[in-house]
């Protein structure tokens, strides 16, 4: 029997939550106050005696990193869209646009002109390498001629801190010497207005019996001022052109007054400034080619270059 007055007030849970309510275990025979541990299931409302005694639970306080939708349009920017029609016609069009393919297209020529660049400079490199030998050049060497002024010069001297353009012949050639002192005119002119003076072109005869100091200075004033003309005797001629492997069929013994042609090798020996070969031009270049070929090598070097103003 369950008593009129409430003695002690208790907590319990029902419904899966918690409640106060007042107790009536002094008055109410235990059998009848058993308590039974319930899972939490979804009940109907509670008794309207116990719901007086309920506490609502208190209100989850909103998140602070939580914002109200905003309705305004975001700047069209970098893939950020004013209208669903834009975005849609980005998502047709897929990642790539206009720009994209302006830099790509950019992006390869640019990488093409540098392997381009880098593959003709490797062939460049390997051609100067393959003339030398271990610790000494296969073309060209040390050498003391006489030049056009009739003062004795060796050959750091005729390079001065710069590139050398080597050439071979004599004075009294028919055809072929003026042909190709024309073409290195034109080569000296377009190199020099590339590079600046960093090359110095150097005659040097196979014909030391006939072209004297005097003769060399008034035969090369017709083709270009920057030419330097040198002459020797006839062993040093022999040992010059046999360091650059240059073939003449000069006679060692001439009686004054004969007439004979030379016949030689018809190269153009380019030398860096420090005396090494570089590289043979001969008649199958044009002068434009020859002179971008020297032009490409002075722009490889990377040691002292000497320049005149």
């Amino acid at each position: 029997m369950l008593a009129t007055s409430i003695t002690r007030p208790f907590l319990t849970t029902v419904g899966g939550r918690r409640v106060a309510f007042a107790s009536a275990c002094e008055c109410i025979s235990a059998p009848a106050l058993r308590l039974v541990p319930r899972a939490r299931t979804s009940v109907g409302p509670l008794p309207r005696a116990l719901a007086s005694h309920v506490t609502a639970a208190p209100a989850k306080p909103p998140r602070p990193n939580a914002r109200a939708f905003s309705t305004t349009p975001r700047l069209h920017r970098w893939g950020i869209f004013k209208t669903v029609e834009e975005a849609e016609a980005r998502h047709k069009s897929g990642p790539f646009s206009f720009r994209a393919g302006a830099l790509f297209v950019t992006t390869g020529v640019l990488l093409y002109g540098y392997f381009t660049y880098e593959k003709g400079r490797m062939e460049r490199q390997r051609s100067s390498d393959s003339h030398k030998s271990v610790g000494k050049a296969r073309v060209g060497g040390e050498f003391t001629l006489t030049n056009q002024d009739g003062q004795r010069v060796a050959d750091a001297e005729v390079r001065d801190g710069k590139f050398s353009l080597v050439y071979f012949g004599f004075t009294h050639c028919p055809d072929i010497c003026p042909e190709e002192l024309d073409k290195m005119a034109l080569m000296i002119d377009k190199v020099f207005e590339k590079q600046g003076k960093v090359l110095r072109p150097v005659f040097i005869t196979c014909d030391p019996a006939r072209d004297t100091p005097k003769v060399i200075k008034e035969y090369l004033a017709e083709f270009h001022a920057a030419l330097i003309g040198l002459t020797g005797t006839y062993d040093e001629i022999k040992d010059v052109c046999r360091k650059y492997r240059v073939y003449f069929s000069t006679p060692r013994d001439l009686k004054e007054g004969m007439d004979y042609l030379v016949d030689h090798s018809i190269y153009f020996y380019l030398m860096d400034p420090d005396g090494n070969f570089v590289e043979a031009l001969g008649r199958q270049h044009t002068a434009q080619q020859a002179a971008d070929i020297i032009s490409a090598h002075i722009g490889d070097w990377r040691g002292p270059l000497k320049r005149d103003a």
